[in-house]
């Protein structure tokens, strides 16, 4: 393979707790109640606006708890997101190989050019394809393929590697081959539902695609 496409959040960035700890400080601020880890994991890998819809009232409230999560998100970002072990030296790899490399997230691009700040990737990971770059997010194919177009490669050459089943969802809607990391929050028998091409143990192993 030449061509990879990278979730961020649970792939690249270990930032689950701080996701989660966001959705609770949002619901209680803007609901006066919490909800479970649970129910907010699994809208993780689709776009925020999509998960905080089904809580919200309004398009005023929706509005209002969008940005009470953005602000608590980021002034506690470089406290509590890091990178997986061994991620960082990959992407770096790939990129002196020459392979091609995009990120694809969920993420507004704000909060995604944060992560990667943090990651020090910014320069590896020049094409970027966030939540607000696209009308429909993951697990709709439109960000995959938007990658692709940005890259100006076909789906047949390209792998998208990330964590949650929305990923497998979008990349194979796409036509890349889609590999599922082993370190990110879900169990292994969701990500398996989806039915991954390839499953990724540790980092290293995607040099060998």
């Amino acid at each position: 393979m030449k061509t990879f496409l990278f979730d961020l959040d649970g792939t690249l960035l270990d930032s689950i707790d701080l996701i989660l700890t966001s959705f609770h400080h949002t619901s209680r601020v803007h609901l006066g109640r919490e909800f479970s880890d649970s129910h907010w994991l699994g809208g993780i890998g689709t776009p925020l606006r999509a998960q905080l819809s089904r809580m919200a009232a309004s398009e005023e409230e929706l509005d209002a708890m969008l940005e009470t999560y953005r602000i608590y998100n980021l002034e506690h970002h470089d406290e509590m997101a890091k990178p997986y072990p061994g991620v960082v030296e990959l992407v770096r790899r790939l990129h002196q190989r020459g392979a091609n490399l995009a990120l694809v997230t969920s993420k507004l691009r704000m909060g995604a050019e944060r992560g990667l700040q943090l990651l020090d990737l910014e320069k590896e990971l020049t094409v970027r394809v966030c939540a607000d770059d696209v009308v429909r997010g993951k697990p709709h194919p439109e960000p995959v393929l938007k990658a692709l177009g940005a890259l100006g490669v076909p789906s047949a050459e390209a792998v998208l590697i990330g964590d949650s089943a929305h990923d497998i969802y979008a990349g194979k809607s796409a036509g890349v081959v889609t590999a599922a990391v082993s370190w990110g929050p879900f169990a292994r028998e969701i990500l398996e539902a989806a039915g991954p091409d390839l499953w990724i143990e540790e980092p290293r192993q995607v040099l060998a695609l």
